[in-house]
């Protein structure tokens, strides 16, 4: 019998060759995730760096201002550099540029509302002047913000940066004392008017309190400290009816929850002044008019009104009389901040803990001259070559005070406070700015010199 042969086994090659499969298809899969990730990653390095080069390259627009409203633009990317966004190195580029001094022994001061009213005018004297100022403002609708950002756009031909940012994130803050050792900081930053803390009072207390107190608490730990100027109010007199207001007197009654938080300031200001040792001025501001004003102020919502033919609310007290104002012009308040910051003595704190005694003040900022908001109503008229249609009433129970008027005697001692400006002369620059900033054509150009000079023979001098 013939034996035939078996055939030869194969399962082993057979189940190392799936094996090997295998491993081939794991391999693959890997360097196909591993190929994903890398080109995922690749890409988002490459898209990153564009966004950076188009910033860089792009700025935000902002439009020339020829006498128009306009408002200053911003997109998201450009924001996150240039607008409020923390950190990185063109955001920090910019900062140092801005607060450096350009004058020997200049200051480096933060000044915040620095797109607000007092608080441009501010900044840019101390920048004409060859100060390092660097801006902080929220951009908040108390107003309308455009403008905010058309003074924005005015500093920023200065070369004076405007971080967007709120005062109480303590974080930014922070940053801010990291990136640049401040010698001074103006403090302008506040949620202003009286008759609107009816409305939000929880708006006064985050601001003027708790943003305050967040400003303090991040300069106690600055090394060095700071030494800070402040905006008070002469809203602090509230109910007293000694007149001239002199820092002498009493404070502790305030008619509105504004001149009450500008209180509690005053007296925060006592607290870090006595355990950390930082040096702390506040000034008592009296009604601040003129160009780049506030739309919320009297003399300002009068001229536009009058010039639309709407009637205008004039207030007279409860016994018939005059409502009266210390209105201070905007560049006399200028000279006092000025003067406040460099009479400022050093602080005397490290790392939050207090050295030495170091100074507080207070000073009173005003005009030394009331007059009725009758008188104010007549000299727009003569300005406008509009008369106005009054509509006079009793003054409500809003927190409004019916008279204010400054002693400066205090401001002109130490450091030469000496307002100049009348009112009619002030009124007349701001109606200036005024008509050319909004673009109105009318007979205003035309016939205000006229009616100016014919308002001021007939209208009694003003007392010093």
């Amino acid at each position: 019998m013939v034996l035939m042969a078996s055939p030869p086994d194969t399962s082993k090659t057979i189940k190392l060759e799936r094996y090997n499969s295998y491993l081939r298809r794991v391999n693959s899969t890997k360097l196909l995730n591993a190929s994903s990730k890398l080109l995922f990653r690749a890409t988002l390095l490459v898209a990153l760096v564009l966004i950076f080069f188009f910033t860089l390259n792009y700025p935000p627009l902002s439009s020339d201002h020829n006498g128009a409203h306009h408002l200053h633009n911003t997109n998201f990317l450009s924001s996150a550099f240039y607008g409020g966004g923390v950190g990185g190195t063109a955001w920090e580029k910019q900062v140092r540029h801005s607060s450096t001094p350009k004058r020997p022994n200049g200051m480096s001061v933060l000044v915040t509302g620095a797109a607000g009213f007092i608080g441009s005018h501010c900044s840019l004297a101390l920048k004409k002047r060859g100060d390092g100022v660097l801006g902080l403002d929220n951009f908040n609708s108390y107003y309308d913000p455009s403008l905010k950002r058309a003074r924005q756009a005015m500093l920023k031909k200065h070369e004076i940066f405007i971080v967007e940012a709120d005062l109480n994130d303590g974080p930014m803050l922070t940053k801010l004392f990291d990136v640049v050792p401040f010698t001074h900081v103006l403090h302008l930053a506040a949620q202003a008017g009286v008759r609107y803390a009816m409305q939000n009072p929880q708006s006064y207390v985050a601001s003027n309190i708790a943003g305050f107190v967040n400003l303090l608490e991040i300069s106690k730990a600055a090394n060095p400290q700071p030494s800070i100027v402040w905006a008070s109010s002469s809203s602090v007199y509230g109910l007293n009816t000694e007149n001239p207001f002199s820092e002498l007197h009493r404070t502790d009654q305030p008619a509105s929850l504004y001149a009450a938080t500008k209180k509690a300031g005053e007296e925060i200001a006592h607290t870090y002044n006595h355990i950390y040792g930082l040096s702390l001025t506040g000034l008592r501001f009296f009604t601040v008019y003129g160009p780049w004003g506030r739309p919320d102020m009297a003399y300002f919502f009068f001229t536009k009104d009058i010039l639309q033919g709407k009637s205008i609310d004039v207030y007279k007290t409860v016994d018939d009389k005059e409502v009266a104002r210390d209105f201070t012009y905007i560049d006399d308040i200028v000279k006092g901040c000025l003067g406040a910051l460099d009479t400022a003595g050093k602080s005397t704190g490290s790392g939050g803990k207090k050295k030495g005694p170091a100074q507080l003040r207070i000073y009173n900022l005003g005009n030394t001259s009331p007059v009725p908001v009758g008188r104010l109503v007549s000299i727009l008229e003569g300005l406008l070559s509009t008369k106005a249609r009054k509509h006079v009433i009793k003054m409500p129970r809003n927190g409004d005070v019916p008279y204010t008027h400054a002693n400066v005697s205090l401001a002109l001692h130490d450091f030469g406070y000496k307002p100049t400006t009348d009112l009619a002369s002030g009124l007349r620059k701001f109606v200036k700015w005024y008509v050319s900033y909004y673009g109105i054509e009318s007979r205003v150009k035309k016939e205000s010199d006229n009616n100016y000079k014919k308002m001021m023979s007939q209208q009694p001098e003003e007392s010093a």
